[in-house]
């Protein structure tokens, strides 16, 4: 059976050899704490399941120390030249777009047929984890197809990759950070405190305002944490679930689904959502860091707000 950890060995054992990588590099600005961030968070991945509970919060609270002193720094890479990169562009065209479309196509695939795939009456995918294990194999897959259709060798993709995660730096971090967040929070009660503070000051009756009340602490709180995934096990828990869904018997389906939508209009309006926002800015070496939120905020608030009216017209 493949389980989620073989995915995660894969990626641990990339993540060290970043690590070496950044050691290795004499001209890099940061040396010795880039090799130890990327060591730390590959050996989190390669054997995290075997480590103490309490030594790994150590080693994350490292992770952020790093990456919060400035430690965590892009290092020298090779650069290929435009004109070679135009060559490469006209000669596969929209070819190109093939590995990107292998992951999502595989990771569907995988999801939604994988628990049906037996060997010997043996599941072949962990039916717990088939969605992340999908996505894992999606990329593998779709790396060895860029592989072959460039005529690249491995190593030159692994180069690339690195100047990539480069970067983007500590920012990939953020999701799972902020994902993993929303669960402490479910688990500390937060829902129930969020739910006991708007109470009061919300028509319990009026759809309306449970609607506006839901749809905008969504957006609100994607904003503060950076995350609609942290968000939405708070708020729903705490508005949507007793209000919406016990109390005016709406579809959970439809709450929940459009409750994330409303979530990601604040995706698009907060620096906190660094690896969407920040890093891009970066990448294109902009002037402004904010460039991409103030292109970004012209449509999310309109898009907020189709949410909040078909979602009071659906429920």
């Amino acid at each position: 059976m493949i389980a989620i950890q073989s995915i995660y060995t894969v990626t641990g054992l990339y993540l060290l050899w970043m690590a070496w990588c950044s050691l290795r590099d004499p001209q890099h600005p940061r040396r010795l704490g880039t090799s130890a961030f990327w060591a730390l968070l590959g050996l989190c991945m390669l054997v995290g399941q075997y480590i103490p509970e309490a030594v790994m919060g150590a080693m994350v609270v490292v992770l952020a120390l790093l990456a919060g002193t400035g430690q965590v720094r892009a290092g020298t890479h090779t650069t290929t030249p435009s004109e070679q990169l135009t060559r490469h562009r006209q000669r596969h065209g929209n070819r190109l777009f093939l590995p990107a479309l292998i992951i999502p196509l595989v990771t569907v695939a995988v999801a939604l047929g994988g628990t049906h795939l037996q060997v010997t009456g043996v599941s072949m995918f962990d039916a717990t984890l088939t969605t992340q294990i999908g996505f894992g194999l999606a990329c593998m897959l779709a790396f060895v197809v860029a592989a072959r259709l460039t005529r690249s060798r491995p190593v030159d993709a692994l180069t690339r990759s690195r100047s990539l995660l480069d970067a983007v730096s500590w920012a990939t971090l953020l999701p799972v950070l902020l994902a993993t967040l929303g669960s402490v929070f479910a688990a500390a009660g937060v829902g129930d405190a969020v739910a006991a503070a708007v109470r009061p000051w919300i028509d319990a009756d009026s759809r309306l305002a449970v609607v506006l009340a839901y749809a905008l602490g969504m957006a609100t709180f994607t904003v503060i944490m950076g995350n609609a995934f942290a968000a939405f096990p708070v708020m729903s828990l705490g508005i949507a679930l007793p209000l919406l869904v016990n109390g005016q018997g709406a579809d959970p389906a439809i709450v929940v689904a459009i409750g994330m939508l409303s979530g990601y209009c604040g995706t698009l309006l907060t620096p906190m959502a660094a690896n969407f926002n920040l890093v891009p800015a970066a990448l294109l070496e902009l002037r402004d860091p904010y460039a991409v939120i103030r292109a970004q905020w012209p449509t999310a608030l309109p898009l907020l707000a189709a949410n909040i009216a078909l979602m009071y017209w659906l429920v």
